[in-house]
């Protein structure tokens, strides 16, 4: 019990502590205008435009992709900045240097982005529900609720692997935006899967968020928790999987770096 307690000590403390140092906290505007007023703007754009170009019957198709994509913003920002703030803030030498249980240590930085993006989604389905007339009257919310948890610790899992990556590249942003707009693109927020071409709908199912939107829709539209229980299981596999190869990827870079004596430079 003893050993437990303080692995969830260093669970919860890593976690908080990376947020709150490395997420900007200091920086209030940022933040809002990052997780709130940028989101807001995502949403209204992509759905005004397909409202244009499709008719009013598709407000709901991109609404509901835009605020679940919302989660990326955390998930792939957020989990990003977070490990690679290590290497810059200088603290990178003290966490390798540290005996604490490296997965521990790994998940953590993504915990309570998974938290953010969870509120990110919520509040984006709130943009659509109060300014584009989303209808969520016919909502299974026990699976809506199943799906933006899933959804948005698969992104996570995703900013970890780039956030492993981060510790070699001195351009993070790159990294962030590049990743951000192939899940715009490919994920099935605003252009539907369907009208891709066989391989690249055979990519966009290998990204996560894909399986989450469809679900998110679905359960708006009223299907059951057993109906899409298919894609959120999907969508947990490809998590898990991402966070496996980051965690990998993370440790390799650790022994490397310390066998090479490159701790701080990596």
């Amino acid at each position: 019990m003893k050993g437990l307690a303080i692995s969830a000590r260093i669970f919860i403390s890593g976690a908080l502590l990376s947020y709150r140092a490395l997420f900007r906290w200091l920086s209030p505007p940022s933040y809002v205008a990052s997780k709130i007023i940028m989101p807001l703007n995502q949403i209204l754009f992509f759905t005004l435009l397909g409202k244009f170009a499709t008719g009013p019957d598709t407000v709901s198709f991109y609404a509901i992709g835009n605020a679940m994509q919302v989660a990326a913003l955390s998930g792939i920002y957020g989990v990003t900045m977070s490990i690679s703030g290590e290497r810059w803030e200088g603290t990178l030498i003290y966490l390798f240097g540290a005996p604490a249980n490296r997965l521990l240590v790994f998940g953590g930085r993504a915990f309570m982005h998974i938290i953010d993006g969870m509120v990110g989604v919520a509040l984006g389905l709130m943009w659509g529900v109060l300014l584009l007339g989303l209808d969520l009257s016919h909502t299974n919310f026990w699976g809506l609720i199943l799906a933006i948890i899933i959804a948005t610790a698969s992104t996570s899992a995703f900013g970890l692997l780039f956030g492993a990556f981060s510790l070699i590249t001195r351009n993070v942003m790159f990294i962030n935006n590049t990743v951000y707009f192939l899940l715009l693109v490919f994920s099935g927020a605003n252009v539907r899967l369907a009208n891709f071409p066989t391989w690249v709908r055979g990519f966009s199912y290998s990204l996560p968020l894909t399986r989450g939107i469809a679900a998110a829709r679905q359960v708006i539209a009223g299907a059951s928790l057993a109906e899409v229980m298919p894609l959120l299981t999907g969508e947990v596999l490809i998590g898990l999987l991402y966070f496996f190869i980051g965690y990998f990827i993370f440790r390799w870079f650790e022994v490397q770096a310390k066998r090479r004596g490159t701790l701080e430079a990596m």
